[in-house]
């Protein structure tokens, strides 16, 4: 009898830039405060990539490198090359091919994939399905946003909310009880218009007007986002721990998408999780889109063991939204 094949992740990776911006120093770009940002969302300093030419790519590189380097995986066993990203270094070419190159990966096939904040949780079940058909015995996902490059800095509302990161992790097969246990994702275009980058695209290709009007830069409507964030996440998180039969005893950890402490704090109500199985770290580099989960897991990655219970959740633009239920495939170094 053939057992069935779970994709389970084997390492995992991330890359932050060096330079912080702190709540102080936006201050003196933006009317906001220290005090005005962690009241509202929590965040007291993020990362941004500094430099000309420098795109996504570059952290994805870094995260791929590492990763390679702590796994022991070889370039040319590399099956697939997938990035999770709302920021690539261009339209065309994909940033995964840009990155796979970076790191001689050659045996690869590579493409991106744009989910805004849910690119992560989304990309483990796209993931999960490759490893189950056989073919594939090696997949990396990545995933991240240089969201400083589509912030405006003008905009008080939206601009102190962002981060720079990329997060990757190597997926492989297992006939063992672990990995990707289970995936509910969920899409709803109500959400189109009060979350959006509206130009660049082909419905609204730059010109002279989109770029004075700072239409290349995330638009979003703060009390929308924030009504359908706090109950969507809260409540497919809740939903994926019913469909398990798993209780709030029953999870090691919950990682939901960093992207205001009020959200947060509703998903962690709702699953009925004490704080302390909670992973959050968005008070040092903010929101970094598809890279917060990531970002999560890697900092924790020695506190992880095998065989944890983990619920990721999070929601994002389109109006995107799910969560996935994995069991930990090593002991954190």
């Amino acid at each position: 009898m053939i057992k069935q094949l779970n994709a389970v992740i084997t390492g995992i990776s991330a890359s932050v830039p060096e330079y912080i911006l702190t709540n102080e120093e936006l201050s003196t770009m933006v009317d906001t405060t220290d005090e005005w940002i962690m009241t509202r969302v929590g965040i007291k300093e993020r990362r941004i990539l500094k430099g000309e030419e420098q795109g996504i790519s570059v952290l994805g590189t870094e995260a791929v490198e590492d990763l390679l380097n702590k796994t022991g995986a070889k370039p040319e066993e590399i099956d697939a090359v997938i990035f999770a990203t709302s920021t690539p270094d261009h339209i065309f070419p994909s940033a995964a091919s840009i990155v796979a190159e970076n790191c001689g990966i050659k045996n690869a096939f590579c493409f991106d994939m744009e989910v805004a904040c849910s690119g992560f949780i989304y990309g483990l079940e796209i993931c999960n399905g490759l490893i189950k058909t056989g073919k594939y015995k090696k997949i990396i996902l990545l995933a991240g946003d240089k969201m400083s490059s589509i912030t405006n800095y003008k905009d008080r509302t939206t601009c102190p909310l962002f981060g720079d990161a990329a997060g990757a992790v190597l997926i492989e097969p297992t006939e063992d009880d672990l990995g990707i246990i289970d995936a509910e994702l969920h899409s709803d275009g109500v959400g189109y218009k009060p979350l959006q980058l509206k130009a660049g695209g082909s419905k609204f290709p730059a010109t002279a007007d989109t770029v004075k009007n700072s239409e290349h830069t995330v638009y979003q409507d703060g009390k929308v986002v924030f009504k359908y964030a706090v109950s969507k996440m809260a409540e497919v998180s809740e939903s994926i721990m019913k469909r398990n039969n798993l209780e709030a005893e029953d999870i090691d950890w919950l990682v939901p998408h960093q992207a205001n402490m009020r959200i947060i704090d509703a998903a962690i109500q709702r699953t009925g999780l004490s704080p302390e199985k909670v992973m959050i770290n968005i008070e040092k580099y903010g929101n970094t889109s598809a890279g917060t989960i990531p970002l999560c897991l890697w900092e924790w990655e020695s506190k992880l063991r095998k065989g944890d219970n983990i619920i990721l959740t999070a929601f994002g633009a389109g109006f995107s939204w799910g969560s996935v239920y994995l069991k930990w495939g090593y002991d954190g170094a």
